[in-house]
């Protein structure tokens, strides 16, 4: 009896591997960055066809199910030569489809894929923009590499891989490791985790309204959003999300990431630098989302020394522009109840020629509550980053169907760099990331600590978190380094941590009593049942 051959399961990174090696093998394949072009162009045409071939699909399965016959000539012309989709698919010309362009000779491949670029920029407007005019036939990759590569991506499905949150990110992230490893984040060429995008989501809930990214790179963090807002059941038509971008290629595969997903975005007529144009200017947002260049250098030039963004505050230091991105982000936040959330490098915390700002920003009480990341959870940087949070609004009230308590001149503190358990296998370098329980221990020690029946001057935990009120702030010279202000428990002495621990945690859980009551008061209000009060 013949031996059954045991099939491969497909794994995207080994497709992805196939990719880079005919790329690099291949003449005139071009610089990294032609060769990340090609590749994210070529997958975007995979999923967007995909996408209409499924759309196709169903709406031949509703027309049957309404007694139509769709391959009726009078049906077909009808509905099917010039179809509309309510669920975000793009409608695409023949020479467009994936399924036109798979079946192209590898002779003529180069010239189909352009041509396919031409009439989707031509045809949509949401997508004009997108692509570099000839991406394919400029570079002219010989017949057999460009056939190799287009069969690789055509392996690529949403149907094999949906676990995948981000597919277009996942394979921008894989290509900025593979091919520039020395890239860095000044260049713009960084991508952050789906981890860390999820525990800023997990702390701010951007679920609706307007969301802003003045960085927004590939679109990821707008992605993940968005999924967690499905998760939740939520509706993402309800998020209006803006954004900005500088490098013309990472602006062109935001667009195609958004517009793959339906999400609606305004990302500015072009790419532009958020200080010296902000395509944006006079709107204010719900929430913000952001990981900026860390320590950016070359940001400021003298037509921003009167810039409205800092009027209130001073300057910021022309070598580095974290501050500036602070202050740029704060001056989008809506005035009553704006929540920001975003990443810097932990020299943000202590800087001495930030001082004045970083004190104007304690004393206006924007700061909610900043965390130190564990290192290494980056693929192109292994330092600790600091976690930010901004509130416009720390007064307390409803929020998010929550109670929350009045917050003023208080920040929390949290310090997770002890948090290394969780290595990442495979990857080229050691990372690190946060996993589910983890993201959910930091998200309720935030919420928690927001909520009506927390006291603030009692909340914290050794090694871990602490809530500080402004005046030890000051005592302190406007440092923001949570070790500062954390306790840090000498191990040699007699401590029964999960004593400890387990104390916290029912302190936690009859808030949480509290919590669940008062909410449920709030929705017994709202059918009118009264209650007496004891």
């Amino acid at each position: 009896m013949a031996k059954k051959v045991k099939e491969e399961r497909l794994n995207l990174d080994k497709i992805l591997f196939n990719c880079r090696d005919y790329l690099r093998a291949a003449r005139n394949s071009g610089s990294f960055f032609e060769k990340r072009d090609m590749m994210l162009t070529l997958v975007f045409l995979r999923f967007i066809g995909e996408k209409y071939e499924d759309g196709i699909e169903n709406l031949r399965k509703k027309l049957i199910e309404q007694n139509l016959n769709p391959d009726d000539e009078n049906i077909r012309k009808a509905f099917f030569e010039d179809a509309t989709f309510t669920d975000g698919t793009y409608y695409l010309p023949k020479e467009a489809r994936w399924s036109e362009i798979i079946n192209t000779p590898a002779t003529q491949l180069n010239v189909a894929l352009d041509n396919a670029l031409k009439v989707i920029n031509d045809s949509s407007e949401q997508l004009k923009g997108c692509f570099v005019e000839g991406t394919f036939t400029q570079r002219n990759l010989a017949a057999n590499d460009i056939k190799k590569i287009v069969d690789e991506v055509n392996k690529i499905s949403h149907k094999t891989f949906g676990e995948e949150k981000d597919l277009i990110g996942r394979v921008y992230e894989y290509f900025l490791k593979e091919f520039a490893v020395n890239a860095t984040k000044e260049e713009g060429e960084f991508y952050t985790p789906h981890d860390v995008v999820k525990l800023i989501a997990s702390l701010i809930e951007p679920y609706d309204g307007t969301l802003y990214d003045p960085c927004c790179g590939s679109g990821g963090m707008f992605i993940q959003c968005a999924d967690l807002v499905k998760s939740k059941q939520g509706d993402i038509s309800k998020i209006n999300v803006y954004g900005q971008e500088k490098e013309a290629a990472t602006y062109r595969l935001a667009k195609m990431n958004l517009a793959l997903r339906g999400i609606s975005h305004n990302l500015g007529n072009d790419y532009e630098s958020t200080f010296t144009k902000d395509l944006h200017k006079g709107i204010d947002f719900d929430y913000i989302m952001a990981n900026p260049p860390f320590n950016l250098k070359g940001w400021y030039n003298s037509n921003l020394a009167d810039d409205s963004r800092w009027a209130e505050y001073a300057i910021p230091p022309e070598s580095n522009a974290n501050y500036a991105w602070i202050l740029h982000m704060l001056s989008h936040l809506k005035k009553t109840d704006g929540v920001a959330g975003f990443l810097l490098a932990n020299g943000a915390l202590n800087d001495s020629d930030t001082l004045e700002i970083r004190k104007k920003l304690i004393q206006k009480d924007k700061i909610e509550a900043i965390i130190v990341l564990p290192r290494e959870l980056f693929i192109t940087t292994d330092i600790s980053v600091t976690l930010w949070i901004l509130n416009q609004n720390k007064k307390g009230g409803i929020y998010h169907n929550r109670t929350l308590r009045n917050r003023e001149n208080e920040i929390l503190f949290m310090d997770l760099r002890t948090w290394t358990d969780n290595s990442v296998k495979g990857e080229n370098k050691k990372k690190v990331q946060l996993d589910e329980e983890q993201i959910k221990k930091v998200s309720n020690f935030y919420h928690i600590w927001q909520s009506e029946g927390t006291d603030g001057e009692k909340y914290e935990f050794p090694e871990l978190y602490r809530s500080v009120d402004i005046d030890e702030i000051k005592e302190k010279g406007w440092t923001l380094i949570p070790s500062k202000y954390i306790e840090f428990i000498d191990h040699d002495l007699d401590i029964d941590f999960s004593k400890e621990m387990a104390r916290i945690q029912n302190e936690m859980k009859e808030i949480m009593k509290i919590e669940k009551k008062s909410q449920k008061m709030l929705e017994d209000a709202f059918r009118g049942i009264n209650y007496e009060i004891d």
